[in-house]
């Protein structure tokens, strides 16, 4: 039987259409997926992410534990509240996961990662944790709200009021803890607003609020497609444990300073590097009539072959777009095999759409 968040009900209640997910009972959208993706981008939809795993790292050795965990360095967080974006690594460097880890105290640091790799995202990060004396642990009993668009700061403050005074000053990719509300201003969309994580039980209240002043809710359709747009890669389509951050349109996200640091899947990306990468992640937009999909292969002249990863109609651009890994030759036009056809596509550098406005020529 799959799992369901505390909101479960609320669903049912909004007309919300249940699919599997990861092994939740999730909506995919409440009648219309583009209706719901143009919301977020004009005004602000809730979405419940409760199926995503929160994990609370303490103890003094925090810190040095987490710089060889991941591949990003936290040791530039100094800020309380500050986040970082990173991929947790194999020794191949493949991608374990992509998360986001808040420092919150010396000893306490907050991550969220993807509910799908929940299982093998915790035995990793415990059997790597062996030698450090910290303390892990699963928050399985909070929930997970994202309120996303141009109006859902406004939207959540007005529901919220004084209860989140601390996080009203937030800069971008900064958390505040509230009493039991941990507020973060991040998000999947490509729009401002936060992530609440709240106590299960407080969270059919929030629910309820938030549509009662305004805000719509948003399933995981509108999600991905948000995503897509906003050129944010997708776990298990866009990366995972057999493709590296380098040709993953992730090299950002590695910190190689200090020089010291060794992290793990530190020396298979060094090799990647010296060698010279041999694949990209790129952004596609087709320009002839038809609908860019995951899997479908990509011809690049002089070049070879490569295939897209994540693809969708775009609802912002009114048009096709993708993810696609392809020879790091590849220049700025490309063919992609739909239904036996070969169809014209422009490469182009991600994002697609950032704050509602389209990013591409």
């Amino acid at each position: 039987m799959a799992q369901r968040t505390a909101l479960y009900e609320k669903h049912l209640a909004a007309g919300g259409k249940i699919v599997d997910f990861a092994g939740w009972d999730m909506p995919i959208h409440y009648g219309s997926q583009i209706e719901e993706h143009h919301t977020v981008r004009n005004s602000a939809g809730v979405f419940d992410v409760s199926h995503m795993t929160v994990i609370d790292f303490k103890g003094a050795a925090t810190r040095e534990f987490l710089q060889y965990l991941l591949a990003n360095d936290v040791g530039k967080l100094n800020t309380p509240g500050k986040a970082l974006y990173s991929c947790m690594l194999n020794e191949r460097g493949g991608v374990i996961d992509d998360l986001i880890t808040y420092y919150m105290q010396d000893n306490w640091y907050r991550m969220v990662v993807n509910a799908a790799t929940r299982e093998k995202d915790l035995a990793w990060i415990n059997r790597q944790a062996a030698p450090f004396a910290i303390e892990i642990t699963e928050r399985a009993e909070l929930a997970m709200l994202a309120v996303q668009g141009p109006e859902a700061r406004d939207k959540v403050h007005a529901v919220m009021g004084g209860t989140i005074n601390a996080a009203r000053e937030l800069a971008p990719f900064f958390a505040a803890q509230c009493a039991d509300i941990f507020i973060a201003r991040t998000g999947y969309t490509g729009e401002d607003g936060y992530e609440i994580i709240l106590p299960a039980g407080k969270a059919s209240g929030l629910w309820d609020q938030l549509l009662a002043a305004g805000v719509k809710p948003i399933g995981l359709g509108a999600r991905d497609t948000l995503r897509l747009e906003a050129g944010m890669n997708l776990y298990g389509q866009d990366m995972d444990e057999t493709t590296t951050p380098l040709e993953s349109g992730l090299a950002w996200t590695v910190a190689w300073q200090p020089a010291e640091r060794r992290f793990i899947g530190r020396p298979a990306l060094e090799q990647q590097r010296e060698a010279g990468v041999q694949r990209k992640l790129v952004g596609l937009v087709l320009l002839d009539r038809g609908v860019l999909r995951s899997h479908q292969k990509v011809f690049v002249s002089n070049a070879g072959e490569g295939e897209t990863t994540s693809g969708s109609f775009a609802p912002t651009l009114n048009c096709s777009i993708a993810f696609a890994r392809v020879p790091a030759q590849t220049g700025n036009e490309c063919e992609v095999e739909i239904r036996n056809k070969k169809l014209r596509a422009k490469i182009v550098k991600p994002p697609f759409v950032r704050f509602g406005k389209s990013c591409i020529d």
